[in-house]
């Protein structure tokens, strides 16, 4: 180990008015946004409840809105088809990505 000795450059210590404090000047608008959004749907009967709560904070502002309502149970069996839909060739796809990895068929030796 010795043969390899460590160089340290002297550090500069500069002298600093303890009462002074840096300001930072304020950061770019908007930096930091997000949106939120909640959607339930139940079905009793021959309708359907909805419920749906949405908050987004943009430019500095907090902005939310809900509401509830009764519909008939059609649009329920039409959202729940669509959500099936979707689920189904999601998984369509992820499957045909996997299969890539998959060996292929053996090659049979002719007799």
């Amino acid at each position: 180990m010795s043969k390899y000795p460590v160089k340290r450059k002297a550090l500069v210590t500069r002298e600093r008015d303890a009462d002074v404090v840096e300001v930072l000047p304020p950061g770019p608008q908007g930096w930091f946004s997000f949106r939120y959004s909640y959607t339930e749907i139940s079905a009793t009967g021959g309708k359907a409840h909805l419920k749906s709560k949405r908050a987004r904070y943009e430019d500095g502002k907090l902005s939310t809105e809900s509401f509830e309502a009764d519909v008939d149970r059609s649009v329920y069996e039409r959202m729940v088809d669509d959500a099936q839909r979707v689920f189904l060739s999601q998984t369509a796809l992820f499957q045909q990505l996997l299969t890539a990895f998959l060996p292929g068929p053996a090659k049979r030796e002719r007799e």
